[in-house]
């Protein structure tokens, strides 16, 4: 019976351990079940991902040569970086890691990735420690597991995610993208990539970008203290800015060198020394408005992007300005560059993208003096004379001879070229409805020398605040190569952003003359053919007569020569020539000095009544010094692309205008402007000794002022005046090119001379042979006055 028991007992066991089996062998089957469905699902995703069936994935090409936005870099010709060219905010600018200091490479590795060199991509060790700390334990600092692979991953082909679901299968995508990336790239290259891919705000994009905007510096360059505060920058721009926020940028660049010590890139004791200096920055904004030669690097992004003109693009007044564009688009390889020419896979190139390296004609010391001289002079001089003749008028800043319905007329005509005025116009108001919104002052800032002012005006009379303002312009070139060495095309570029170099056109006036002189030369005058000075009436083929006037009685009724004419801008002597010659044959010499706006064929043309830019008149100028051939204008000399290969070399284009002997005729006479006419202030006022010639000019009511000057290595011309041919000086002696442009000059020149660097020497001379040296013959009034500069000279 006992037994019984027992073996009953036994059995009861026995059946309840049979009784536990099935129901553990369902969990383990269940398990593993779950598991290898989880892990079909894991591989099934990735398999998904890596095939595009998940959202986008970038095809294996495009990993192999991701499309990395890159600023094109403009360099002057002393190897200056004069600007960027991008788009927005993506202002990068690619490097190599040679150029990258190994204080960056460190400190970054410290922080962000020090298993870099040990991972394929994804390192599983820091992504379960941070999993741990940051999932489990919920610590803050536990770190991140995104190797730099990923983050570049994430840089190139991550938009920002919408919620964490989304977020999640990017990461996974990131995993992919990375293991991909390694197979493709060296460790060095992915870390380059990585550097010039970031955004350290300010537009620095890129580590080259952003050594220049915090410390203006190269990444080369980059001291330890300079790089660690670059890194802290990664874990979140805006929170880390240096400029913003220095006491929690100083936090983090400290702990970036405690990160480096820690993990043996440098040691406690230049850590501790490094710890106590002060985070200094030298900030250096990146602007498209600011900087060196703003209105050239606006003239070269406009020219290097223009589409092939289409005459449906132009209204109905810019015929000129279509056949213009259409001729250098035919004739200027740089004008529409970036249209005309393809990249290896046939689209064309992107200023703002392709990271295109442009080489200038533009030397940055020459620029500086340039932009000097026409702030010091049109600024600081001629500016306060301007405002103290027009205070307290009732038609200022025009000039007297205008109405009080003229100056409103002209007013009106400026509001309707406005935005603000389109917009109106476009919200359906009428002009009566116009004219209150422009009466109706608002608060607005305005433009000063001394800064913006904020005030409270009305739009018009905004318009015509800003309108008292003197504008101006200059360039200067190489007459035998082309280069141009400086571009200014205004005095403020921010608040008068029109260019008077190149695309603003002004009447010439004198400085039209010489051309006439060369024509004559041409035709068998010479320098020394005497003329007598009286008025001269010529007969129009309307059967007119015309009568020009001068601006004094010098010498009058004397016979004098036609270097006498040319030095004193004598428009009898023009005038005489324009009757032995002929209108139409001076319009076809005006072609071939490289005029292309309207010429009518009249006596008057003679006097500078033409619409002409600087630029056309410097390349004009050219002839003279280059033995009678013309040089067009260079301003690049070759572009590279992004890696640093040629893609085209630019030469001068050349034209012969007339006889080496007219240009050595043509000399002469521009020497005795200077040295007797009336340039002669460059030697009074100025002090300047060496040789050179030049023109003054001054169209009516003073409207216009100009100089050109020309040295045997430097050909420069100077333009001042008012936005309108009615604002200008009421009287010659302010309004005059004498003093409106050729101090411009001279206070470059003297400048440029001053610099030793620039090889531009006083004693430099015209090659001018013996024979044409020879003095013309005088009267005695003439003697008399030689003999009175000459002891001026010498008092100088």
């Amino acid at each position: 019976m006992q037994y019984t028991s027992v073996a009953m007992a036994k059995k009861k066991k026995a059946g309840k351990k049979t009784d536990k089996t099935p129901v553990l062998t369902l969990i383990l089957r269940t398990f593993w079940i779950l598991f290898a469905l989880g892990t079909a699902s894991v591989a099934l995703l990735f398999i998904l991902i890596v095939n595009g069936k998940a959202g986008y994935m970038p095809p294996i090409e495009e990993l192999e040569n991701p499309k990395n936005k890159f600023a094109s870099e403009v360099y002057t010709s002393d190897g200056k970086l004069l600007t960027t060219y991008y788009q927005n905010t993506d202002n990068r600018i690619s490097v190599t890691y040679s150029q990258i200091s190994p204080n960056m490479v460190r400190a970054l590795l410290a922080t962000e990735d020090v298993r870099f060199a040990q991972h394929s991509g994804v390192d599983f060790k820091a992504f379960f420690r941070a999993l741990v700390k940051r999932g489990v334990l919920r610590q803050k600092s536990g770190g991140g597991g995104s190797t730099l692979t990923q983050q570049l991953a994430k840089q190139l082909y991550m938009p920002p995610a919408r919620n964490t679901m989304e977020r999640m299968l990017q990461k996974l995508k990131e995993w992919v993208i990375s293991v991909q990336l390694e197979r493709f790239y060296t460790k060095e290259e992915i870390l380059t990539m990585y550097l010039n891919k970031f955004d350290f705000l300010y537009n620095a994009v890129g580590i080259k970008t952003a050594s220049k905007v915090y410390f203006n510096t190269t990444p080369d360059a980059l001291t330890v203290e300079q790089a660690a505060t670059l890194v802290a920058m990664f874990k979140n721009p805006s929170l880390y800015n240096p400029l913003r926020h220095k006491e929690r940028s100083l936090e983090r660049r400290n702990l970036v060198l405690n990160q480096m010590v820690g993990y043996h890139f440098l040691s406690p004791a230049v850590r501790d020394s490094i710890r106590e200096l002060p985070l200094v920055t030298d900030y250096q904004r990146i602007s498209h408005t600011e900087g060196l030669a703003p209105y050239f690097r606006q003239y070269l992004r406009v020219m290097m992007t223009h589409a092939k003109p289409e005459r449906k693009n132009y209204a109905s007044w810019q015929t000129q300005l279509y056949r213009d564009d259409s001729i250098a688009w035919a004739t200027n390889p740089l004008f529409g560059w970036c249209r005309k020419n393809k990249k290896p896979d046939g689209t064309a190139y992107s200023l703002y993208d392709d990271g295109l390296k442009i080489y200038t004609t533009i030397d940055s010391r020459m620029q500086q003096y340039a932009e000097e001289a026409v702030y010091e002079h049109i600024a600081m001089d001629l500016q306060p004379k301007f405002f103290r003749e027009k205070k307290g008028r009732s038609y200022a800043p025009y000039t007297h001879n205008l109405t009080a319905r003229e100056v409103d007329s002209v007013l009106w005509s400026s509001a309707r070229q406005t935005e603000r005025y389109r917009v109106l116009r476009k919200a359906g108001l009428n002009q009566d409805q116009i004219r209150k919104v422009f009466k109706t002052p608002v608060e607005m800032e305005v433009f000063s020398y001394q800064g913006m002012i904020d005030t409270l005006m009305s739009p018009l009379d905004s318009i015509r605040y800003h309108k008292h303002f003197l504008r101006a312009g200059f360039m200067s070139m190489d007459p035998f190569n082309g280069h141009v060495k400086a571009y200014v095309g205004g005095v403020s570029f921010v608040p008068f952003q029109y260019d008077m170099v190149m695309v603003g056109r002004r009447q010439v006036g004198s400085t039209i003359k010489p051309y006439l002189y060369t024509m004559a030369m041409e035709e068998g005058f010479s320098p020394c053919d005497p003329v007598r000075n009286e008025p001269v009436t010529l007969m129009t083929e309307a059967g007119e007569p015309w009568s020009p006037r001068n601006s004094g009685n010098k010498n009058l009724g004397e016979m004098v020569t036609l270097r006498w004419g040319l030095a004193n801008s004598n428009n009898w002597i023009s005038a005489y020539l324009m009757g032995k010659l002929s209108p139409y044959a001076f319009v076809r010499m005006l072609r071939s000095f490289g005029i292309r706006g309207e010429l009518d064929p009249v006596y008057s043309l003679c006097l500078g009544t033409c619409d002409v830019s600087i630029g056309e008149m410097v390349s004009a100028y050219t002839a003279f010094v280059n033995g009678g051939i013309r040089v067009s204008p260079l301003f690049v000399t070759r572009i590279e692309d992004n890696d640093g290969n040629v893609l085209e070399y630019f030469s001068p284009q050349m034209s012969e205008v007339f006889s080496e002997e007219t240009s050595y005729k043509m000399q002469t006479m521009l020497r005795a402007v200077v040295n007797e006419g009336t340039g002669v202030r460059v030697r009074l006022k100025y002090g300047i000794k060496a040789d050179m010639g030049g023109k003054t000019g001054t169209t009516q009511n003073n409207s216009d002022g100009w100089f050109m000057g020309i040295t045997p290595r430097l050909v420069s011309g100077a333009w001042g005046g008012g936005e309108d041919r009615d604002i200008h000086f009421d009287y010659m002696t302010d309004g005059q090119g004498a003093n409106v442009a050729l101090p411009i000059w001279a206070i470059y020149m003297n400048k440029v001379y001053a610099d030793r660097s620039l090889g531009y020497l006083q004693t430099d001379s015209f090659d001018i042979p013996e024979p044409y040296l020879k003095p013309c013959g005088q009267t005695a009034g003439q003697l008399e006055e030689s003999d009175r500069m000459e002891g001026m000279f010498e008092d100088l």
